[in-house]
């Protein structure tokens, strides 16, 4: 049963005393806390008693502790334990500091935010350049390695210094997990694409009565973009993001700075591999997403349209040709490359907290994605130009 609140006062031991009852709450307190501050305002040694009170929230432990500041001197409180612990939370929430005042942003500000972005992107353009130079310096490297193994004499005649071995363990363990390990996810998906197109084809040449055109739809948008498209999509998500992440953590635990003391190249040990292993891997995945496609075209044409497979094969070597599977398969090393970079270098510039982590993993997916799309239009074009 819910009360008012309200209090009373009652002489005892030859002293007042400020006998609290009811609900002191939001709802229920109503002016008791005003009344009570006008009874304790200048006073001494009037005491408290909370003993009767029913309910207390902090709007009332509030109003109380406010009466008590108004008495000169306090008198002593007489409160149940939960109640004196609210009393004592309320009263250390309203010493903390206060929140400071939102100031409003002027013209000025605005002009240098837009100004230090502008620097920010000069800047990060610089940063890009020098991690493509440093990256071709450990890619000639890298090529100075391959000569000396199938030719050791020349650096000997030369009097050439040995240069450092190519780590192929890191490279093969990277192409592995980053390239090899998302054939399924590439093969499932290029399916349904391949299925896709060749199901909207057959529902449009159907009115036409040109469902045998449907074979060259597949086979084109399979063979020229659908192919690489969606595999350096689906690693530009996984892989960047992975190298980003992989690097980044090495950078946060100091481990790329323990490599430089020790002499290590991080570019040789940590960059090169990766960028070696989406290299020899996305034209492998490009070729299987070729076929998964053409696989998922051949279904839907077999499916609806009573096109058998030897005639959609015929048709494709006939009026497709290998020349649109060339076009596909000559982006897919210019992508590698652009995907391993945006992914190395994000992880490179990673700072000591997680939250630079999570923001540079972040702009490795985006970027990364950003530029295969980019990318393959400019290729649209170049070959649009070249009437190829």
């Amino acid at each position: 049963m819910h009360q008012p609140a309200d209090f009373k006062l009652e002489e005892r031991d030859g002293g007042r005393t400020a006998v609290l009852t009811g609900d002191w709450t939001a709802v229920w307190m109503g002016e008791a806390n005003e009344r009570l501050e006008d009874v304790l305002r200048g006073s001494k040694g009037i005491a408290l008693d909370l003993t009767d009170v029913n309910r207390c929230d902090t709007s009332g432990a509030f109003g109380i502790l406010r009466a008590m500041e108004m008495a000169a001197e306090a008198g002593p409180l007489a409160a149940r334990s939960e109640i004196r612990r609210l009393l004592e939370l309320v009263d250390k929430a309203t010493a903390a500091p206060r929140t400071p005042p939102v100031e409003h942003r002027s013209f000025y500000e605005l002009f240098e935010r837009i100004g230090r972005g502008v620097v920010g992107l000069f800047t990060d353009a610089y940063d890009t350049m020098a991690f493509n130079g440093h990256l071709i310096v450990a890619v000639g490297r890298a090529a100075v390695a391959v000569v000396y193994t199938f030719a050791p004499w020349l650096f000997v005649a030369m009097k050439w210094s040995k240069p450092q071995p190519i780590r192929w363990a890191a490279v093969f363990a990277l192409a592995e997990r980053a390239g090899l390990d998302a054939t399924p996810i590439v093969a499932t998906t290029t399916f349904f694409i391949g299925a896709v197109v060749g199901l909207v084809g057959a529902n449009m040449l159907v009115n036409f009565g040109a469902q045998v055109f449907d074979v060259d739809l597949v086979g084109i948008s399979v063979l020229r973009e659908f192919n690489i498209l969606i595999t350096a999509l689906l690693l530009a998500g996984r892989s960047a993001s992975s190298f980003a992440a992989e690097i980044g953590a090495m950078k946060m635990n100091q481990e790329i700075d323990a490599m430089q003391v020790l002499g290590i190249d991080p570019f040789d040990a940590l960059v090169f591999p990766r960028f070696a292993a989406l290299l020899f891997t996305i034209p492998l995945l490009t070729f299987v997403a070729t076929l998964a496609g053409l696989a998922g075209g051949l279904t839907v044409a077999w499916t609806q349209l009573d096109i058998s497979p030897t005639l959609f094969y015929e048709r494709m070597i006939d009026y497709v040709g290998v020349r649109h599977f060339w076009v596909g398969m000559s982006k897919a090393p210019v992508l590698a490359v652009v995907i391993a970079g945006i992914g190395c270098r994000q992880g490179m510039e990673v700072g000591g907290d997680v939250e630079s982590l999570g923001r540079r993993v972040t702009a490795a997916v985006v970027h990364a994605i950003f530029a295969t799309i980019l990318i393959d239009a400019v290729f649209a074009l170049i070959y649009m130009k070249l009437d190829l």
